[in-house]
């Protein structure tokens, strides 16, 4: 396994005039002019130059295989991925907040490499920094034997907790869980400059407050801001505060082909059609694209499909699916074509927790996207996922009280 590069704040503070004290506060930023990556020898080389020099470490993860370089924090605001390799490449490298803190940058390896050297230099005059990594071509036994992402304590101790409290007065209300798909270092899909993850948190915060105002629900987000949570600790997150419903978020964008409108989905073994099966595996391939490790996980977060549809809350989640597309049917007029459909979604796993995932439309969709980024409509919207919700809580209980007879 490769070991973590860190770099101490103590070299840092030991190593620095005044003006790299008074820039250490701030946060580093990434000068694509002066940086690049290559290939060279079949393996890369890295010369990532920054504004300030900043605790960070460095690792491979297989499969598929991938340097993953975490830093605390430097900002990639507004950097294209051409700007700092071949356009060929492009595709291969992402960056982005990853959690709280810490900035990460993904890179795909076409073929095994190993990192040779990792170093941070740091100018004593001006507190410029430049980080050298470079990697060599290895055979997949070796690859596979020095990849992994390290156990550090600077880490660990910078992680955040996956739980949360739930209130501490039982006010008979139900707690709902709303996950904005995405964030930080996976954007997701992006139509006209927007990205999938900051429209999302909009709508979500938008629908929170509609269910807030109802009176009839306590209500937590997977996340607040831009940054990224993995599949498991989004569904962490809705176990440890004892969700009575969880409703994830997305909108999808099409390389090919035309669709439009919102559409529910549920979880299941089998896929509605080609098209749901395509769509589950890209959101489930989220934490790979962050540079999550997932070697450690159990069968539960790899095949998602324990025994799943536990006999009530299978029936629950689709009844809560039919609710909202009707909502948003009475309230827009207008849904995907096949509104209500299934897929082995992982984000979706809580089988103890009536769960379906709202694609709210497409970004690749010129009317959808207009809409989606029309406050007005928006609000139609909102209000056609509470109006479904606030039914289906009323179905709910009733359905409740007839298997308790």
């Amino acid at each position: 396994m490769i070991r973590a590069a860190l770099l101490a704040l103590g070299l840092l503070i030991g190593s620095s005039g005044p003006s790299l004290a008074q820039h250490f506060n701030a946060l580093a930023r990434l000068d694509v002019s002066a940086s690049r990556i290559a290939m060279q020898g079949g393996a890369f080389k890295l010369d990532l130059a920054l504004s300030q020099g900043v605790p960070y470490r460095v690792f491979t993860l297989t499969e598929p295989a991938r340097l993953v370089i975490d830093f605390r924090e430097v900002s990639f605001t507004g950097i294209d991925p051409k700007a700092l390799i071949s356009s060929k490449n492009s595709d291969l490298i992402r960056f982005g907040v990853v959690r709280p803190g810490w900035s990460r940058l993904v890179l795909d390896l076409p073929s095994p490499q190993v990192v040779d050297h990792a170093g941070l230099k740091v100018d004593d005059d001006d507190g410029l920094a430049h980080l050298a990594i470079s990697l060599s071509r290895a055979t997949e036994e070796e690859f596979a034997s020095r990849s992994g992402a390290p156990s550090d304590p600077l880490w660990l101790r910078t992680q955040p907790s996956t739980e949360i409290k739930p209130p501490l007065v039982d006010d008979g209300k139900l707690t709902v869980v709303l996950d904005p798909g995405h964030g930080g270092i996976d954007p997701g899909a992006q139509g006209a400059g927007i990205t999938e993850a900051e429209l999302m948190l909009v709508l979500v915060q938008e629908v929170r407050d509609a269910l807030l105002r109802s009176g009839d629900f306590n209500v937590v987000l997977t996340r607040s801001r831009d940054e990224f949570v993995s599949l498991e600790r989004r569904v962490k997150i809705a176990r440890s505060v004892g969700a009575d419903m969880f409703v994830s978020f997305h909108a999808d964008a099409l390389a090919s082909g035309k669709a439009n409108g919102a559409a529910v989905y549920t979880l299941s073994k089998a896929a509605s059609d080609a098209a749901s099966a395509a769509l589950a595996e890209r959101h489930n391939r989220t934490d790979l694209l962050a540079g999550v490790d997932l070697s450690g996980q159990d069968d539960e977060i790899a095949s998602i499909l324990m025994d799943l549809v536990r006999l009530e809350n299978g029936p629950r989640s689709k009844a809560l699916a039919r609710g909202i597309i009707l909502g948003i049917n009475n309230e827009v007029g207008h849904t995907y074509k096949r509104p209500i459909q299934s897929a082995g979604f992982s984000v979706l796993k809580a089988a103890d927790i009536p769960s379906v995932l709202i694609e709210v439309g497409f970004l690749s969709s010129k009317d959808d996207l207009s809409k989606l980024t029309d406050p007005i409509w928006r609000g139609k919207l909102v209000t056609g996922i509470n109006n479904g919700i606030l039914a289906w809580l009323l179905t709910d209980a009733a359905d409740a009280e007839l298997r308790r007879k």
